[in-house]
Formats: structure tokens, C-alpha cells, sequence
């Protein structure tokens, strides 16, 4: 009566912006924080791992060096001389 039933529409628009608004941006944020955390945690290539046996004594030098041969496609022989 006397147009005070339609007194709260102006904040109905806004209230349904806010209804699409907010879960659309959560979704953003999910998003971005689980693509961030998963470029951080890479798995190390079979060269580091190597080194870190190596490092931690699980391999001997001649071991080490033959297998470092391997993975990079050079002799044994090569590998000895060049360390």
C-alpha cells in the first residue's frame, strides 16, 4: 500500500548479483590456489635423484659415475675421465 510493499527491490538486484557473484569467484580462487600448488610440486628428474643417493653415500663413486653415464648418454670411460 501507498508503494512501501516494493520498498526492498533495490535490494533484491543487488542480493541476485551477489547469488551469481560469489560462488562464481569461489570457484575462481579454487581454482587458482590448486593449479598454484600443483606447479610447485614437480617430481625430480632420475639425475637428481641420482645425486641425492650419491650424496647420501647409497652408491659408490664407480656406481655413480657409470650410472650418470647412462642417463646422459656418454661411456663409462668418458664419464671417469671428465671428474
Amino acid at each position: 500500500m501507498f508503494g512501501f510493499e516494493h520498498f526492498g527491490m533495490g535490494w533484491g538486484g543487488l542480493g541476485m548479483v551477489l547469488v551469481w557473484v560469489l560462488p562464481i569467484l569461489l570457484m575462481v580462487l579454487l581454482v587458482r590456489y590448486f593449479a598454484r600448488e600443483r606447479e610447485g610440486k614437480r617430481e625430480p628428474t632420475a639425475l637428481e635423484i641420482l645425486e641425492a643417493r650419491y650424496a647420501r653415500g647409497e652408491i659408490d663413486r664407480d656406481e655413480y659415475l657409470e650410472r650418470r653415464a647412462d642417463l646422459t648418454g656418454r661411456s663409462g670411460d668418458e664419464a671417469r675421465r671428465k671428474t
